[in-house]
Order: structure tokens, then C-alpha cells, then sequence
């Protein structure tokens, strides 16, 4: 299934799922942005929806222990050894215009009306 969300509502997804774990946690703003060393200002942005910088997200999810969100934004890439190896252009085919041979004019059969 395809979400079509702007990166608006994104941020407020997540926003609200991070005041959903803190809450669970029985912790309050002011002890996650201690425990995570960011400011206060920056856990209600956050939870709020608004925008803040990616290091300070990361602290927070260490707190609520939630890195593994982060693995699932940024997976392992892996690459195909296959894909190395440099393509070959597919073989062209050498056109050639056909010349056409003509038959002199008067060579050339006509109808006989001789009889």
C-alpha cells in the first residue's frame, strides 16, 4: 500500500508517535530532553509536528529506545556483483541501402500491338 502523505503530516505522525512512547514510559518533556541532552523547545517541536534537526531525533529515540526506527529509514544496501560489470551496448546491425538495379530504356518490355 502506497501512503501519500506530505512531509507535514509525516512529522506529525511521527510527532505523536514519540509522545505516545514517552507517555508510555511515564516520562514527562522535561526528563526526555534532559536524559537526551537537547533543549525543552525541542521535544514539543518534535511531539507537536514541527520540524527540528535529525541529531536531535536521534537522541530522542535512544531515550525511548527506538533507534530501531532509524534502521528501518536508512536499510543496508546491498549491491548485485552482476550490476559491477560494465553493460555492453547491444550489437548494432550495419544497414545497408539496397541499390536497385535499372533495366535500360530500351529494354524495357512494352506491350506488342502488332496483330
Amino acid at each position: 500500500m502506497v501512503d501519500y502523505r506530505t512531509p507535514e503530516e509525516w512529522e506529525e505522525v511521527l510527532g505523536q508517535q514519540i509522545r505516545n512512547l514517552r507517555i508510555l514510559r511515564n516520562m514527562d518533556q522535561q526528563a526526555l530532553s534532559e536524559q537526551a541532552g537537547v533543549a525543552l523547545n525541542v521535544v514539543k517541536r518534535i511531539e507537536s509536528g514541527k520540524t527540528s534537526t535529525t541529531k536531535s531525533l536521534i537522541k530522542i529515540l535512544r531515550v525511548l529506545n527506538r533507534v530501531e526506527w532509524l534502521e528501518t529509514l536508512a536499510p543496508k544496501v546491498t549491491v548485485n556483483p552482476l550490476q559491477m560489470i560494465p553493460q555492453k551496448s547491444p550489437r548494432q546491425k550495419v544497414f545497408k541501402p539496397r541499390t536497385r538495379k535499372l533495366k535500360p530504356k530500351n529494354e524495357l518490355l512494352l506491350p506488342d500491338h502488332s496483330e
